[in-house]
């Protein structure tokens, strides 16, 4: 396996896809590390000469902001959100969806389990 920024990249699978397994790398930004870096087509990882992952590596690592730094950066951007006392701030304090999604019904992601609670059934008859 290739390492790429602390992380292997499986072998068997193409170049474009194997990138997406950093984090903080999607479809798009793999397309333009690999243009970046002057690699032709899609090969497969376990295709590529020496000298193309080391051009992959060399851009990743100094142009872009992947793995321990960027979880470090959102997680502070997240703690600073919770220190100044915003709405954001207090939606991830308490677990909630953040971006105005409903949680009456849904969020179970955001929530977790479901915990039963009394007096939530609706009575026949009642509007």
């Amino acid at each position: 396996m290739a390492r790429v920024a602390g992380i292997d990249i499986p072998d068997n699978k193409r170049v474009e896809v194997a990138l997406c397994r950093i984090y903080g790398i999607g479809s798009v930004l793999a397309l333009k590390v690999l243009d970046q870096a002057g690699v032709t087509g899609n090969p497969r990882v376990k295709d590529l000469p020496e000298q193309d992952l080391d051009r992959i590596r060399e851009v990743v690592d100094k142009q872009y902001k992947v793995e321990g730094d960027l979880r470090r950066d959102v997680n502070i951007n997240i703690r600073r959100l919770m220190d100044i006392g915003t709405y954001r701030g207090a939606r991830h304090r308490h677990g909630l969806p953040v971006r105005g999604q409903r949680t009456r019904t849904n969020a179970r992601t955001k929530r977790g389990e479901r915990k039963t609670v009394a007096g939530r059934r609706r009575t026949v008859g009642k509007k």
